[in-house]
């Protein structure tokens, strides 16, 4: 093992690996490994300015057990960025402390020595590395020792019951309603980010931690040490980017169904809203509008004038988001010039296709700059010329038809090797051309994002989920640990997305209990795909604005006069904190502080606070106990420490205790902090 110190930046040789240790920002270090002849630049999420901090590093001997009770002596190095330092031993492996306390060491189970005397014949090394066969990339395994009694958290939003993370296997890849974000949070006090978008896995196990990359050119992670989960989201987003200033004008109602098909139906439905004295802030206008797929324009048959549409809409304070997909079917007039400039994804065998849903379809490149300009100057004639406010950029994983990432190929390589960037790359098609045009922030709503996308403009929502108290429980636990991968601006369809029958009772309760929940998170958005589906289509033809179905009215006052009257009052709940939801936004925009909160988020030395997970915090001044189950109407709410206020009687409690309170349908229990 040689090591070196380049000017502050430890550089480690073996066996044909170099390995690279830099301080990145405050307490914290990025570590790259190749076995390529350099490193490849790429920044992945690591996009910003960063701090300047001094390293220590220094050169010293430790005594190596060579296994027949004879000590050797053999060089290793470390590097120290405040609090955090890393320790790398004479074959190459890191361990990092904080404080001089252990938090984490790869894994190594191979000649014996100081690191592991027992399963020395295991042969099992902490990185390994298996050459792709025809290209240049390899495919990695990283492992880490496991720490007993850790919790870890973040990751994104996966569709599962566990909230806390340990013993689970996530896969790295993004698929509908899954969100790879690879940051984790641990209990020990670090938090660690996966800065490689390929495609691959992470196992938290009880005996070791496992990340993989299907394909790579280099090993890439970030690691940050801090006493608090929020100053670790701190250090986090000063990397990785900051959330904007979301607008005020944004942060009410947002109005939304599987679909509305006519100018006339949206216009009526933000008629009727004003007459029923609810502002809206924004209304949506859902998937096949369009001619076919790729076109990226209305049907003027339903659609004759977009522009007077969207004039009118804005006269009533109402913007308008309209649904864009990157797929672009055979019989688009876009096809056939975006297939001969290359500007669609390749297939690497079989038929050139990728997406088979209503059309025979192939989805954009966003990694080509040629595809962004392309994109976007359809995009500007046929919507943002005619005052389009947002881009709904729906299946932006993308959806793939069949999800065999080893078939499908960017411009900048296998999509094995960087796919899980697509929806951020996707985004910015519109983002960077957004923010040229205009002064104020850009908000685009996206169904999947990566590691940094919150600097994109991105409004993430947990897509297409179906209709149960199950569903809703996991997308609470979904919505938790994406904020604590640094995505701030996180929604969800409130009812879920996938209804049979808007008349069963259960679906109702279901319904309202949603609708509760969403008014005290980050964007509040009404949509669903509601059945029966009886209504009609509006004409025989295969294609267009009219032949695909319609789901049932999903507007407030849709389900029975009884359940308007308790949307009408968490409606106006929702508008009344207005100045307290502009905080946290302020918050998220500066320190990286999601606006749903774990209980450990704001409460990080009570220890049953790190188990908590049907309950959260709404910033820091209100405590929100979700109803998760059917014909719930009490419930226990755990309350740390402190004074806390009942909304809905005023009776105070006092904290470090499990309390019952009642939940008719009308009320979720929200406590206040006093």
């Amino acid at each position: 093992m040689r090591f070196e110190n380049d000017h502050g930046v430890l550089v480690c040789y073996h066996q044909g690996e170099r390995v690279r240790i830099e301080a990145w920002g405050r307490d914290s270090f990025r570590v790259r490994a190749t076995r390529l002849m350099d490193f490849t630049q790429n920044q992945w999420a690591l996009t910003e300015e960063i701090e300047k901090c001094p390293t220590e590093i220094t050169f010293q001997e430790e005594d190596f057990w060579v296994g027949d009770g004879t000590i050797e002596k053999k060089e290793y190095a470390t590097i120290r960025n405040g609090q955090l330092k890393a320790v790398v031993n004479f074959v190459g492996i890191i361990s990092f402390f904080k404080n001089d306390k252990l938090i984490l060491r790869e894994y190594f189970r191979f000649y014996g020595g100081t690191i592991s005397k027992e399963s020395r014949c295991l042969k099992i090394p902490g990185r390994e590395w298996k050459g792709v066969i025809g290209g240049s990339e390899h495919s990695l395994n990283l492992k880490f020792e496991s720490n007993e009694g850790e919790k870890l958290y973040g990751m994104g939003q996966y569709q599962q019951p566990c909230m806390e993370l340990k013993g689970c296997v996530l896969e790295l890849a993004q698929r509908n309603s899954q969100i790879s974000v690879p940051f984790a949070v641990s209990s020990l006090g670090y938090g660690f980010l996966w800065n490689n978008p390929a495609v691959g896995q992470v196992i938290f196990g009880k005996n070791y931690t496992e990340w993989t990359a299907k394909a790579t050119k280099e090993m890439d992670y970030w690691i940050t040490a801090a006493d608090t989960p929020k100053e670790i989201l701190q250090n986090y987003t000063a990397v990785t980017g900051h959330a904007e200033m979301f607008p005020e004008d944004l942060m009410g109602l947002w109005q939304c169904k599987l679909r509305y098909r006519t100018q006339a139906e949206v216009l009526e439905v933000a008629h009727q809203y004003q007459k029923e004295g609810i502002k809206i802030d924004l209304i949506v206008i859902d998937f096949f509008h369009w001619t076919v797929q790729g076109d990226w324009k209305f049907d003027s048959k339903y659609w004759p004038d977009p522009k007077a549409m969207v004039d009118e809409l804005h006269s009533m304070g109402i913007k308008v988001i309209v649904s864009i997909w990157p797929s672009v079917d055979r019989k688009s007039e876009n096809f056939e010039p975006m297939m001969e400039k290359g500007l669609l994804i390749k297939t690497e065998r079989g038929a050139a296709q990728t997406y088979d849903y209503q059309g025979d379809c192939v989805e954009i490149d966003p990694f080509n700059p040629e595809t962004k300009k392309y994109v976007w100057e359809v995009c500007k004639k046929n919507y943002y010329d005619f005052g389009i406010d947002a881009f709904w950029l729906d299946n932006s994983e993308p959806d793939y038809g069949v999800y065999d990432f080893d078939n499908y190929r960017y411009c900048v390589g296998p999509a094995l090797e960087v796919s899980n960037l697509y929806p951020q790359m996707y985004s910015r098609i519109y983002y960077d051309e957004m923010k040229k045009a205009e002064n104020e922030h850009v908000v685009n709503l996206l169904r999947s994002g990566w590691a940094g996308s919150q600097k994109y403009g991105n409004v993430i929502w947990s897509g297409d989920i179906p209709s149960t108290f199950e569903a809703f429980f996991d997308q609470i636990k979904g919505g938790l640990n994406m904020g604590l991968a640094g995505i701030p601006w996180w929604t969800t369809d409130i009812g879920g997305f996938m209804t049979d029958d808007v008349e069963d009772p259960d679906f109702r309760q279901l319904l309202i209990r949603w609708y509760q929940f969403a008014v005290y998170s980050a964007v509040f958005r009404m949509h669903g795909d509601r059945g029966p589906y009886n209504i009609p289509p509006l004409d025989d033809r295969d294609w267009g604005g009219g032949y695909l179905h319609t789901g049932q009215p999903n507007e407030l006052w849709s389900y029975g006069e009884d359940n308007y009257r308790i949307m009408k009052k968490y409606y106006d709940i929702r508008i009344s904190m207005h100045d307290y939801i502009k905080k946290l936004y302020e918050e998220a925009h500066t320190n990286g502080s999601p606006l749903i909160r774990t209980m450990f988020y704001e409460f990080p030395q009570d220890e049953k606070c790190w188990g908590c997970d049907d309950q959260y915090m709404f910033g820091d001044r209100y405590l929100v106990a979700p109803i998760v189950h059917l014909n719930e109407y009490r419930r226990e709410v755990y309350l740390p420490e402190g004074e806390w206020r009942l909304t809905s009687t005023g009776e105070q409690y006092t904290g470090g205790k499990t309390v019952t309170v009642d939940a008719p349908i009308d009320y979720m229990p929200v406590f206040e902090k006093v």
